[in-house]
């Protein structure tokens, strides 16, 4: 009893051990195949990105040729420099070809401002044309000559799609007038992302903004949490339209996993894109979904183990350990062959080239891609297990066998050139091992590069020709070089081109003689060299102001010479560099010292000349009211004397003599009139004001136009100005009653910062300044030269239908105790 309770002990005791045993190989196992599949998802990862990557890098390569060609016609350049309905008709029918041919979403042309003038969706209803895309960063490259290619969102459109951008150039520029713009789709892109699998792969930007997506919900989000400084560049791009642009809820947990809100866990694997920095393609792995590939056939197998387990515990660890060996030994097997044949099977796909082949090392072709199908003229399963070699002529045969056999011996690439039926093809041939490191396949890669060496060759030409052009350009810059020079050298004025820093450039044969100085002398030194201190300062403060304002100067200057002091009219103007900014200046100075003298003259002889008007005027005056007024009263009294004599005895002679009295009173009240109006009692003994008053309310009851006198501030002026001031007005008044056709006339005085102003406004129909006939501007050219003697100046302002106002003004400060 006691030694079968030791047995059972016992076997209880092996049993136990025996299920240890079991729970720990099954865990073991388990941990083992985990692992491994968690390697295989990596690897598949890496494949599958990789994969993806070579895709995305040949899809945005694709267009680079089409819209360079585009760039490059003739068309476009005429549309952006005359910018005629012909020119934009011609360019709309290329972008309609150039679209329809590609396939592309748009085609469209900018000008530099950034404006859309043409393009393939014009009548669509989301039409470029019209828009303004400056801020578009494709556009920024390619005015600065750099062929673009940009991911993004469209603002218009609100699709997304590939930007490609060129510069287009003139013939005779060499900087860019304008950029083409293709869009390409990116459905044949996204189809690369809808593998079956249960990871998630993406494409993102530098700040994480998920572009393309397997899965959809997440294009356009954040993958992971945005910072406010990444939301603001986003918004401020508008490379993703106008927003919002959600979070994933995607968090790092270490460097190669991740989790999201739910608690899922995702391994990630990664790869750059490249020429594009900061843009990735990120492939995410469910750990959950991996482990559920170990764990559910494990499971099944449980169940199956614990049913048999009292009966073949022993036998079945043993079992298990051997078809443990053995799965492991198969697994590397299948790994390795499965290794060499995706690796194949990759660079095949993902051939950069357009024709690839798959050659064993007698040539027999294993694998074949459409492109080089489409080559020889026949179907893809027609070419795999022929030799590649029966394919060509026996001379070209012959070479490519030999090439192939090297890289067999050699187990290094080559590269050669030929000829097939019209087409230059360039071949590489690519050497692929197995895990022994021996060269099992061949794989080549030819692609047609006729077009290239046509273009080659016709760039060739065009250089020739540019470099023609360029001789025939330096020619006529010499031929022009002389031109200027001779107007610089035998030119009467003084004429100078200094730097934005004033320092001198060049200065002419006038300048050299006027200032005593030479041209290679005074190059590179500043104005301070030639003229005294005072006179350089008001020099530079003149250029400052050209400078700075980037518009023309006119002053006039005196420069002191041997035959004395002479009066220049200066004009100064901004000279602009290559970029468009103000690198320097250019003055031209006339010496119209005899002019200024003649003008002089003139204003001293026109001043005599009116002075001696007013003095007759007022000698007429003086006659008409002293000399004609008392014979005229006299008459009148006569007149009188003799109604009162006659009106009994002859009564009609005595209504003769009364209208002879009315007559003569009317005769008495014109001549006051005249003698008024040729010179104002008023101006002289009670001032301008009282004149301006009287001469107002006259000339509205004599013309029957409302007429206004206002004065403020005004107290007593010289004569001369007052006269000056008090003609003004009556000229004015006068042009307003021959040509205004006015209903109002405003006429007012009023006193500065000691200026005098005068004001004369009406409500007619005014006219054009510009227009003026010589006999219309003869009482305009009184009215200033008055004004232009007590030293005022005269500013009439004008327009049709919009009445006439003109402004007298003169300064009245005291001098000598006398307001002027």
């Amino acid at each position: 009893m006691k030694q079968a309770m030791k047995l059972r002990k016992i076997l209880l005791v092996l049993s136990l051990l025996a299920l240890l045993s079991v729970w720990a190989g099954g865990y073991l196992y388990y941990s083992f195949l985990r692992e491994t599949a968690l390697k295989d998802a990596h690897r598949q990862a890496a494949l599958h990105t990789d994969k993806i990557k070579y895709h995305l890098s040949s899809f945005l390569l694709e267009y680079l040729k089409s819209v360079r060609a585009l760039a490059g016609l003739k068309e476009l350049g005429q549309a952006l420099s005359t910018g005629d309905d012909k020119s934009l008709a011609s360019v709309n029918s290329g972008l309609d070809h150039f679209n329809n041919a590609l396939g592309t979403d748009v085609c469209y042309l900018m000008d530099s401002k950034g404006n859309t003038i043409a393009s393939s969706n014009r009548n669509a209803p989301d039409s470029f044309v019209g828009k303004n895309y400056a801020f578009r960063p494709y556009f920024q490259k390619a005015m600065r000559n750099r062929l673009a290619i940009y991911m993004a969102t469209g603002i218009t459109s609100k699709k997304r799609g590939i930007y490609y951008s060129h510069p287009v150039y003139e013939d005779v520029k060499d900087y860019p007038i304008g950029v083409i713009v293709i869009k390409a789709p990116i459905d044949l892109l996204e189809k690369n992302f809808s593998d079956p699998r249960e990871g998630v792969v993406m494409v993102t930007d530098p700040h994480g903004i998920i572009f393309i997506s397997n899965l959809k919900d997440w294009i356009c989000h954040f993958l992971w949490k945005p910072s406010p400084e990444d939301i603001t560049q986003v918004a401020r791009s508008r490379q993703f339209g106008e927003g919002p642009w959600n979070w994933t809820g995607l968090q790092m947990k270490d460097g190669n996993h991740a989790i999201d809100l739910s608690e899922n866990e995702y391994v990630i694997y990664r790869t750059k894109i490249d020429n594009y920095p900061g843009w990735n393609v990120i492939y995410l792995n469910s750990v959950k979904a991996i482990s559920k590939r170990v764990s559910d056939p494990l499971i099944k197998m449980t169940g199956l183990v614990i049913l048999t387990i009292g009966a073949f515990t022993g036998f079945l660890v043993f079992f298990l350990y051997r078809k443990a060996s053995y799965h492991i030994t198969q697994r590397k097997i299948a790994e390795e062959a499965l290794r060499e044949s995706e690796e194949t099977a990759l660079a095949l796909l993902n051939a950069p080239t357009e024709g690839a082949l798959l050659l064993d090392t007698t040539g027999t072709i294993l694998a074949v891609n459409k492109t080089a199908a489409k080559r020889f003229e026949r179907s893809v399963d027609e070419l795999i297990g022929m030799n590649s070699f029966d394919l060509f002529p026996p001379d070209i045969a012959k070479n490519r066998k030999t090439h192939h056999e090297s890289v067999v011996r050699s187990g290094k690439p080559f590269r050669y050139d030929d000829r097939r039926k019209g087409m230059l093809l360039n071949n590489n041939l690519y050497p692929v091992f197995d895990a022994k490191g021996r060269v099992v396949r061949v794989a080549v890669f030819s692609r047609d590069i006729t077009d290239q060496q046509r273009a080659e060759k016709n760039l060739k030409l065009a250089k020739e020709k540019l470099i023609s052009y360029s001789r025939n350009l330096e020619k006529q810059v010499r031929k022009r070089t002389r031109e200027i020079m001779g107007i610089l050298k035998y030119s009467p004025a003084v004429i100078f081109i200094t730097d934005k820093d004033g320092r001198i450039r060049l200065v002419n044969s006038r300048f050299e003689a006027v200032f005593g100085v030479r041209n290679d002398e005074i190059q590179g030194k500043d104005i301070y060299n030639v003229l005294p201190r005072e006179d350089a300062d008001r020099f530079r403060a003149s250029d400052q102001q050209v400078l700075s304002e980037g518009c023309s100067c006119q002053e006039e200057v005196l420069i002191a010479q041997d035959d004395g002091v002479h009066t220049y009219l200066s004009i100064k103007f901004p000279l602009y560099d290559e970029q468009g900014g103000i690198g320097g200046l250019c003055g031209i100075a006339t010496d119209i010292t005899a002019l200024k003298k003649a003008q002089d003259q003139l204003r001293r002889l026109s001043g005599r000349i009116i002075n001696g008007q007013e003095k007759e005027r007022t000698a007429i005056a003086r006659e008409l009211h002293d000399e004609l007024g008392q014979m005229l009263t006299a008459l009148r009294m006569d007149s009188v004397w003799i109604r009162e004599h006659l009106k009994e005895k002859d009564p009609e002679a005595g209504e003769r003599a009364l209208t002879m009295s009315d007559l003569i009173d009317k005769t008495i009240d014109e001549v006051r009139a005249m003698a008024i109006r040729l010179r104002p009692g008023a101006l002289d003994d009670l001032g301008l004001i009282a004149a301006l008053d009287w001469y107002t309310a006259d000339f509205d009851k004599r013309t029957g136009i409302a007429c206004r006198f206002k004065q403020q501030g005004v107290t007593v002026v010289s004569d001369i100005v007052a006269t000056a001031a008090y003609r003004i007005t009556q000229e004015a008044l006068t042009n307003v009653a021959r040509h205004a056709f006015a209903t109002r006339v405003d006429v007012s005085l009023q006193t500065r910062d000691g200026d005098l102003i005068l004001w004369i406004i009406d409500n007619g129909m005014g006219f054009n300044t510009q227009k003026l006939s010589d006999f219309d501007c003869l009482g305009i050219a009184g009215m200033r030269e008055r004004a232009s003697l007590v030293g005022g100046s005269l500013e009439i302002r004008s327009q049709p239908e919009k009445g006439t106002v003109v402004c007298f003004t003169v300064s009245i400060k005291e001098k000598s105790g006398v307001v002027h």
